[in-house]
């Protein structure tokens, strides 16, 4: 069962620093809890039943006294983090914010409540993704107009790759069975005869040796991408 009020959260932590040697105290100028440890910079904890938006921002304002804050929640019976994220994303995030993050998870039994430091304050130091900005950059090059709706979900998504698939299937549907090399040269796809080969969609059949056709499956995703086919014209047979 949820605990009822965040001060039951107190006692755990409370015990939990004393045993890292910190004296605690709580409410000292309006921060729930507050550590010291000889001539160390003072530790704020703030405490919430649950992760949420406020318990971010009081630990963010807290940051005015002291670099080291940390939020504090309870982790639930079944141990799921909020939100339907997972715990390592709500540890990312707090990391990013410079905060320290603390879960208390209560038994049924009399077993003393367990504490867990899941991460601690530090300087957040972004690690650059070159290899990501790059195929970002890429993949938004490569696609022709913009046939998504932004926040979707549990929708296909048509991509550079599927774009580039359904107008090799736009051409055969026109001319017919066509090798690789004319498709490359009608699309200006270096890349068509991997497309065929791979043929991941299914949408594409070898009918003989260097020669392919339409699937059945193929026609069906013309129809079903219309919106994205509608505005190519095809190229004469070279």
């Amino acid at each position: 069962m949820p605990i009822q009020h965040e001060t039951e959260l107190y006692e755990p932590i409370k015990q939990a620093l004393e045993r890292l040697g910190y004296e605690v105290k709580a409410e000292v100028n309006h921060c729930d809890v507050v550590a010291v440890r000889g001539d160390e910079p003072p530790v704020i904890v703030e405490l919430k039943r649950s992760f949420n938006i406020p318990l971010l921002i009081q630990g963010i304002d807290r940051q005015k006294l002291t670099d080291l804050v940390y939020v504090a929640c309870e982790l639930p019976p079944k141990g799921r983090a909020p939100h339907g994220v997972s715990w390592s994303d709500l540890q990312k995030l707090c990391r990013m914010l410079g905060l320290g993050l603390i879960t208390v998870q209560f038994y049924k039994s009399k077993k003393k409540p367990a504490v867990d430091f899941m991460c601690h304050p530090e300087p957040y130091v972004p690690r650059p993704n070159k290899r990501g900005a790059q195929r970002l950059a890429v993949e938004f090059r490569e696609r022709s107009g913009d046939y998504n709706v932004g926040g979707s979900s549990k929708r296909k998504l048509i991509t550079a790759y599927r774009e580039k698939s359904l107008h090799i299937a736009y051409l055969l549907q026109k001319h017919g069975p066509l090798s690789p090399r004319q498709l490359r040269e009608m699309t200006g796809n270096g890349k068509a005869a991997a497309f065929l080969q791979d043929n991941v969609y299914r949408w594409f059949r070898r009918v003989s040796r260097g020669v392919y056709a339409l699937a059945p499956e193929g026609e069906t995703a013309l129809v079903t991408y219309s919106h994205v086919v509608s505005g190519y014209t095809p190229p004469p047979l070279t």
